[in-house]
């Protein structure tokens, strides 16, 4: 017993007696990737963001500097932002070229250090709402209570995150707010805070400066003081395929829902034509647009594929509609919402609920809009124009060759029994004869005996007996 409790003891101060290693210099040729945050921050910066730190993820890359000249923009672009550079492995500076106002200054927040030049300026985060008109639209007491609690919020998590003075950074939001240090006042109740580049490297709390690491006057002099000298440089810029991106993730829930359509259109008509051609082509940008955007993977594509085959199979070569077309449409739902989720790079493959939610309202939505408008399609595009043109318009007659289904009224009343799974479609016996039947909707096992208890040319409908 003593052994044991001398070997738990030396376990225990060898924990404590190992100091924790210290970070590992970067090799010499691990690259530094720079991207710029320049103009309006918009979704079109948060793919090149994702695509940034995948590259430099799988690069091993000794850093990510961001260089800032914004003057903000959206709210949902700047969140987006921020949790995917917290996510990120690899440690993320912010170089302020100019100006980092609004979502600038949360984004800038968000990173390890913030480096700024002579005559830069951070700050003025408060949320504002955009006319559709251009200009800024006043906002109700209680919606712009809303907006500043939860930007707020955001610029707190992401400042004590990074390891930033949580309260100067919501001073940048509230203005009720008085910030000072010790007896000197820095910024007074009733003004929102703004840092220059001097302001920001004054002293603050515990010995470290108000907000800047240092002060640079060039994107050199930050990688001197980050000790990164001599490390190539890899430029990420916003291609004119990320722009479009943007608008087809905006315009997702409408591809969906034509796509959906146009394969419903597709079903109901004969042949292969412009309706599913058009489905197709939606469904096809909806998963290019989000490809590009960082979100979805060739996975997500081979998931959807499987999905629609399995529907096929089971629509045209099983009778019924069991497991195989079950399995089907939740790989098809799986790989659409899929498409959508945001993963961080290195994170785990499993997205947290967070990052599924609006990505699910999207889709139930779409289903939704989808299902409405195959409604009024099935009840509006018989008697269309269009649809004339898809289907056969003029009768036929026997007299010019066309054979009606057969009378097969006369098998009313007749048994047999059911060679597979009814369900509700399959196959069974009468006699001699092996006939296509189907059930009132019930499932019935083979084996089981049955009744036609109706028949109306090709549709025979059986019921089990007893």
């Amino acid at each position: 017993m003593k052994t044991r409790l001398a070997l738990l003891a030396l376990l225990l101060l060898s924990f404590v007696a190992i100091p924790t290693a210290p970070a590992a210099t970067p090799p010499a040729n691990a690259p530094v990737y720079v991207i710029p945050v320049h103009g309006q921050i918009e979704g079109a910066l948060l793919y090149v963001l994702r695509r940034g730190l995948a590259e430099a993820t799988a690069q091993q890359a000794a850093a990510v500097i961001l260089t800032m000249d914004t003057p903000g923009g959206t709210l949902a672009a700047a969140s987006d932002i921020v949790r995917t550079i917290q996510a990120s492995p690899i440690p993320v500076y912010t170089y302020v070229e100019k100006d980092a106002f609004s979502a600038g200054a949360i984004i800038a927040l968000a990173t390890k250090k913030i480096y700024m030049a002579p005559g830069s300026v951070i700050g003025d985060a408060l949320p504002i709402m955009m006319s559709p008109f251009g200009g800024v639209q006043e906002m109700s007491g209680g919606i712009e209570e809303k907006a500043v609690s939860a930007v707020s919020a955001l610029i707190r998590a992401a400042a004590q995150d990074a390891g930033h003075d949580p309260e100067l950074a919501e001073k940048m939001v509230r203005r009720e707010n008085e910030f000072k240090i010790g007896d000197e006042v820095i910024c007074p109740a009733g003004r929102l805070l703004t840092l220059t580049a001097d302001e920001a490297a004054k002293p603050g709390r515990d010995g470290r400066s108000l907000l800047s690491a240092g002060t640079a006057p060039t994107l050199a002099d930050v990688l001197a003081q980050l000790e990164l000298t001599g490390h190539p440089q890899v430029a990420m810029q916003i291609t004119a395929a990320e722009k479009v991106a943007r608008l087809i993730a905006a315009a997702a829930p409408i591809l969906m829902i034509l796509g959906f359509l146009g394969i419903y259109i597709e079903i109901k008509t004969p042949g292969f034509g412009l309706p599913g051609i058009l489905g197709a082509i939606c469904l096809a940008l909806f998963f290019w647009g989000h490809h590009i955007a960082g979100l979805a993977g060739m996975e997500d594509l081979v998931i959807f594929i499987a999905g629609c085959v399995l529907v096929l199979v089971e629509i045209f070569l099983i009778p019924g509609f069991g497991f195989t077309g079950v399995l089907g449409l939740a790989l098809i739902f799986i790989s659409l919402l899929g498409a959508m989720v945001r993963l961080a790079p290195g994170g785990p493959w499993l997205p947290a609920w967070p990052d599924v939610q609006i990505p699910l309202v999207k889709l139930l939505g779409s289903i939704v809009g989808a299902g409405a408008g195959a409604l009024l399609l099935g009840r509006f595009l018989p008697r269309s124009p269009l649809f004339g043109k898809l289907t056969l318009g003029a009768a036929t007659s026997a007299a010019e060759g066309y054979t009606a289904a057969p009378d097969t009224s006369a098998l009313v009343g007749q048994t047999g029994v059911t060679l597979n799974l009814l369900r509700p479609a399959g196959t069974a016996r009468f006699g001699d004869d092996r006939l296509d039947v189907t059930t009132s909707g019930e499932f019935i096992p083979a084996g089981t005996p049955v009744q036609i208890v109706e028949a109306r040319g090709s549709r025979i409908v059986v019921q089990k007996i007893g």
